[in-house]
């Protein structure tokens, strides 16, 4: 079975190689928000699928995920739970009906900014996509491959252009006033029936949970679309110039862009963290004298609020069942965490045994009073 003729390699038929420039387009789409803030993302490099960069609309601000955030205390609620905060406490490693505990404080000693970590996994695809280029421009230059020259300096630039239509800052709103307001700490749930308390100042709860993380741009819209025009223009140009560029010089660049798919692909999946510089912020989780892993989502929830010591937040965020039975099995339930010390020792820094209390036949028994009475109710409703 053979693969080759004669000439060996040249036999090859590489006419599709362009196709091999616009793939990956999901790999280098998941990084982008993050990758635009680093001044790496205006280097020209070879990039994968470089059209997942010229949109027609910019994101606003950061995606944001599934879940509720309630003020324990304050009464604030959120739908949703923003990309930072979510990151800062890894809100994807919490196991089904686990209630962690958490103190966040900022610190003084770096900048306040939230930026992408200088030499993180992005900023190493940057340097490699780099290199790329300056090989494949060398190389060009040797073969006297006019084509393949055009494409390489196409193809490079434009990841600078778009680079500069889609670099931005990121906007976190800082609290002006000083008045006095209530404890700031906020609750999060998420929909595995995992509950986040975490403790923190009104400074830090209006930057991570309450503020939207919006995006300040370079450039402004119309600026924007003309870039975007003129990309795509770019782009088309790169592709046609490196579809006629000579067979050594196409190898190359099937080898590069394989390369930088792959490696793409492999930070996609490394945890999204990694790309973040949040040392502003200190997180210090609270252990446990016993678990912080409940059985069941009634279990959880009496653990969340005999951690707080009130129920505010669940009737706020519509975390229980809405109905008779419940309503009483909350009210008696925020009775008995307010009935003890509180299980957060916060000069221990440690969540200790809760108080002594039969959740679960309490609610069996307010579910049972409160079918009984609905019965009766029913059956006056009928005499009637």
């Amino acid at each position: 079975m053979k693969f080759l003729g004669a000439a060996g390699y040249r036999d090859l038929q590489l006419d599709i190689v362009g196709f091999l420039a616009i793939l990956g387009e999901s790999s280098v789409l998941v990084q982008s928000q993050v990758a635009a803030l680093s001044y790496f993302f205006l280097l020209p490099r070879l990039v994968p699928a470089p059209q997942a960069l010229i949109r027609t609309s910019r994101p606003e601000r950061l995606d944001s995920s599934t879940g509720v955030v309630v003020g324990a205390y304050s009464g604030g609620i959120r739908h949703h739970v923003n990309h930072l905060a979510h990151l800062l406490h890894e809100g994807n490693t919490l196991r089904a009906y686990s209630v962690r505990c958490e103190k966040v404080t900022y610190t003084t000693s770096t900048s306040s900014d939230v930026k992408a970590r200088l030499f993180g996994p992005i900023t190493w695809l940057s340097i490699l996509g780099f290199f790329m280029s300056i090989a494949l421009f060398g190389l060009a230059i040797r073969l006297n491959d006019g084509f393949a020259l055009v494409a390489i300096l196409a193809l490079s630039f434009l990841s600078t252009l778009v680079g500069i239509g889609n670099r931005w800052s990121l906007n976190l709103r800082k609290r002006t006033a000083d008045r006095a307001v209530p404890p700031s700490d906020v609750v999060l749930i998420y929909p595995n029936g995992s509950f986040l308390i975490i403790k923190c100042d009104e400074y830090t709860a209006r930057q991570l949970y309450w503020h939207p993380e919006e995006c300040d741009y370079m450039v402004g819209s119309t600026a924007y679309r003309v870039i975007s025009l003129c990309g795509t223009l770019i782009l088309m140009f790169g592709v046609i110039c490196l579809g006629n560029a000579t067979l050594d010089l196409q190898i190359g660049f099937a080898a590069s862009y394989i390369i930088l798919n792959a490696a793409y692909w492999v930070v996609a999946a490394l945890p999204p963290k990694w790309n973040w510089d949040l040392s502003y912020y200190h997180v210090e989780r609270i252990k446990y004298e016993e678990s912080e892993q409940a059985d069941s989502f009634t279990e959880a929830l009496w653990k969340a609020i005999a951690i707080t010591q009130t129920a505010h937040w669940v009737h706020v965020g519509r975390i229980a069942p809405v109905s008779k039975g419940w309503d009483n099995w909350i009210k008696e339930a925020e009775q008995v965490a307010k009935s003890g010390p509180g299980a957060w020792d916060e000069s221990a820094n440690v969540v200790r045994g809760l108080p002594e209390w039969d959740y679960n036949a309490a609610l069996t028994e307010h579910l049972d009073d409160a079918s009984a009475t609905n019965k009766v109710e029913v059956a006056l409703t009928a005499l009637l």
